[in-house]
């Protein structure tokens, strides 16, 4: 699932080298110079794909955001049943793999995604997530389990640290319960239970 990394793309190369020097030593401290250095490229062909730092950061906010827009896309033309709401959570799972890194991102630099306003598109975008997997109404406790299966994937990236364990089968096991919160709120829906 998803586009496989284009590893010889130059532009693609600048935005994986831009996040490991943000993720390393923060973005207000990188420079377009020392990314030009580790890319081992002159300072005018990183200027051919990107004129400032900020560039770089939004193309990844936009090649990342692509997967979740056409998600979000296909949702919305799915029927609202549990069946479509598990594949919605299933392929969010997959999505995030490859956002994990702009995840951190946004984490560490939160003052960066403000200045942005990135964190606008970015919440948008969970409210659309959200909007398709919630029942407005469902009881308020199958609305919190319904929330909480879509930002329990989140978990991974930053409570789950802590955990040991493989990350393909931590991704798995959040998967696994992201999906039973799910199934639960549903079951529950159906039964009238409150």
């Amino acid at each position: 699932m998803g586009s496989t990394p284009r590893r010889g793309d130059t532009r693609q190369r600048i935005q994986d080298v831009a996040l490991e020097l943000f993720a390393a030593q923060g973005y207000e401290k990188t420079s377009l110079r020392e990314i030009a250095e580790h890319l081992e490229v002159t300072k005018a062909a990183l200027y051919y794909h990107f004129k400032t730092k900020e560039d770089i950061v939004l193309s990844l906010f936009q090649d990342l955001g692509r997967p979740l827009d056409e998600l979000i896309a296909w949702g919305e033309e799915q029927p609202r049943t549990l069946e479509t709401k598990l594949e919605l959570l299933r392929r969010y799972s997959v999505a995030l793999d490859s956002a994990e890194p702009l995840m951190r991102f946004m984490q560490e630099n939160q003052a960066t995604v403000r200045e942005l306003s990135i964190g606008q598109s970015f919440k948008k975008r969970m409210f659309a997530m959200s909007a398709l997997i919630l029942d407005p109404e469902a009881p308020l406790l199958d609305q919190v389990r319904s929330v909480t299966a879509l930002f329990s994937l989140h978990a991974r990236m930053f409570a789950l640290h802590t955990v040991e364990g493989d990350p393909r089968d931590k991704r798995d096991a959040v998967l696994e319960v992201a999906l039973d919160l799910l199934t639960q709120a549903h079951a529950s829906a159906e039964h009238g239970d409150a």
